[in-house]
């Protein structure tokens, strides 16, 4: 027996069903529901083992009750277990009559693993105080945190800093008293991307000499 040929009208979203699942290979299946046959009528990816011609089971839709765009997201179970979220966008004819549903899954599972692993990687409940041994003359951390205070204060970032911001800050550093560490001024240097010559030489205008 031959198949029944695909709606054409419905072309148009299987070729969008077809990009979303390329965009979210591999974890995304998106499937097209005809509510019309009140079958299954494309399936993009699939990852749920559901076949085309499957009963949609949406016959609910079609009623005049529903007045949905978009339903979702929701979370479902997958056949292996793993955690689906999904969303279902109604798609209507030009009368606004409802023709088909698409269906957008996708799978979590490994996102939620990963966001485990970083909430433990990241988890500040085995962190210990600075030991004082090692961090009671931290210069370096000293002028990081006074850095970004006032690149904060000023909206500022790092990379769009001028050269009179950058005089301003080894000014506003000195004023600090950041440059009494050893290498200080080469530290810097080095993170204002400036050349050494040019800090010693703010620095020695600061002092007048």
């Amino acid at each position: 027996m031959t198949p029944p040929r695909p709606a054409p009208e419905l072309d148009n979203y299987r070729t969008i069903a077809d990009a979303i699942a390329t965009l979210f290979f591999p974890h995304a299946e998106v499937v097209l529901h005809d509510l019309r046959t009140q079958k299954v009528d494309y399936i993009a990816n699939n990852i749920s083992k559901r076949v085309i011609g499957d009963d949609a089971a949406l016959e609910d839709m079609l009623s005049g009750e529903v007045d949905e765009r978009t339903i979702g997201p929701y979370e479902k179970l997958n056949w292996d277990g793993q955690k689906i979220r999904s969303v279902s966008s109604v798609l209507r004819d030009a009368n606004g009559t409802p023709i088909a549903v698409l269906c957008i899954n996708l799978n979590i599972s490994m996102f939620e693993t990963a966001k485990q692993a970083l909430e433990l990687f990241l988890s500040s409940s085995k962190l210990v105080p600075q030991p004082d041994a090692l961090f009671r003359d931290d210069w370096q951390e000293r002028i990081n945190t006074f850095l970004h205070s006032w690149l904060r204060q000023r909206q500022l970032g790092l990379n769009l800093l001028t050269r009179d911001h950058k005089r301003e800050l080894v000014e506003a550093l000195h004023a600090e008293g950041a440059f009494k560490g050893k290498s200080a001024a080469n530290y810097v240097a080095n993170v204002l991307n400036m050349g050494r010559a040019t800090v010693y030489k703010h620095l020695k205008e600061i002092k007048g000499d």
